[in-house]
């Protein structure tokens, strides 16, 4: 593999031949994790913690400006021991997490592999702004790629993988190797949307009581005795609009979990697209093998079952040499056993697709649940407290009416 500098940053580029055959160079320290038994997030702590704009050249000489993640790590073992060491950091483009997340798709083809966060704000709230270098929207981004690592760290098969490894470790390096359906999350999509429609329809709703504060402060100029009930009542009402701000950033952190979720249906496209293609890599070799074997019996027997163009010059021309057919009856004995061990392969590899595909969607259908079920009782409790925060306003609104 090669890791070359990026655009006058340092950061490494994954090249196109770099993948399965990398984890046969182990270094001292990667043999550590390894025969660990454990993940890699067990054996280190591992966070993304701040982003940093820069400017630069890209590939074809042309200034531009990107965003760039600090990544630090730490040993446990070194905190274990009682000391606290500085923790080594890099940094890394959107691009590179990308680059990983393509290779361990292609290295690892049974695995739903965890979803990035969006590249672009192609959801936002009325507030938020569709800026990909606004702060906000990058700080959303930086926490989506953090809880991408802490993922990928903590799958027992993808967290000890080298490449993995040395993104995390080496700005430089060098290693060798060469490249050898989401229905199921229909309801998160669905949920995803509602939450938008939601958030949309809270945010009119709130803004109402704008409204309202307007009115009773107009109303408090021209009525004297009525004045100060209708003025207090009114700055509730102000407040409780201006609130509606805060509400829908805690509003974007949930539909932040959903749309994790949301893009996680490609991820198990691609697992069902790689079955199909390995299902269908074995039929066709079965059908090659049935044609030769075929051929083989035809030519032994002088029978032609079916129509060929050799069948043809044969009646129009005669029969082969015994030394041509014997010629061709070994190279098809061969080419026999060749497709055998071909239908062999491909069966070994569709059954072990298949049963390390069902392992890896046990997994993550565990752990699909387990937190779109946190997320959603948060959201439930969020949804109740704002609602408590709402009657509070009306009942401070119904003690002003009442001292008017």
């Amino acid at each position: 593999m090669d890791w070359r500098p990026v655009q006058g940053v340092g950061l490494p580029c994954l090249s196109p031949g770099t993948l399965a055959g990398n984890r046969k160079v182990v270094e001292d320290g990667w043999m550590d994790i390894v025969e660990g038994s454990c993940t890699l997030l067990q054996r280190m702590e591992i966070c993304v913690a701040e982003a940093e704009k820069r400017s630069g050249k890209n590939a074809v000489n042309m200034q531009e400006t990107f965003t760039v993640y600090l990544i630090e790590t730490r040993s446990m073992d070194a905190m274990a021991d009682g000391r606290n060491p500085a923790p080594d950091s890099l940094w890394r483009r959107y691009s590179e997490f990308e680059l990983l997340r393509s290779y361990l798709i292609v290295a690892y083809p049974y695995i739903v592999v965890p979803p990035l966060p969006e590249k672009r704000a192609e959801f936002v709230w009325h507030k938020l702004s569709a800026d990909n270098m606004d702060p906000d929207f990058v700080e959303r981004r930086r926490i989506g790629l953090e809880n991408f690592l802490l993922r990928v760290a903590s799958h027992r098969v993808l967290s000890n993988d080298k490449i993995l490894y040395h993104f995390l470790t080496e700005v430089h390096g060098a290693a060798q190797g060469r490249c050898s359906s989401g229905d199921d999350l229909s309801i998160s999509n669905s949920s995803f949307l509602l939450c938008l429609r939601v958030a949309d329809r809270l945010y009119g709703v709130f803004k109402v009581h704008g409204n309202y504060g307007r009115v009773f402060s107009e109303w408090s100029a021209i009525e004297r005795e009525m004045g100060d009930g209708l003025q207090s009542a009114g700055h509730h009402m102000d407040a409780y609009a201006a609130s509606i701000d805060d509400i829908l950033e805690e509003e974007e952190h949930y539909a932040d979990q959903l749309k994790e979720y949301l893009f996680y249906a490609e991820a198990l496209r691609a697992v069902c697209r790689k079955h199909e293609l390995t299902q269908f890599e074995l039929e066709m070799a079965s059908q090659d093998l049935v044609s030769k074997k075929q051929q083989r019996e035809e030519l032994a027997t002088g029978i032609v079952r079916t129509f060929s163009f050799k069948g043809m010059t044969n009646k129009l021309f005669g029969q082969e040499a015994p030394e041509q057919r014997e010629a061709r009856l070994k190279l098809l004995e061969e080419l026999i056993a060749e497709g055998e061990d071909t239908v062999k392969d491909k069966t070994v590899e569709c059954e072990e697709h298949i049963e390390r595909a069902w392992e890896d969607m046990e997994r993550f259908e565990e752990q699909r649940d387990k937190d779109l079920r946190e997320a959603l009782i948060n959201y439930a409790v969020m949804q109740i407290s704002m609602c408590k925060k709402g009657i509070q306003v009306w009942n401070n609104a119904k003690e002003c009416f009442l001292k008017m």
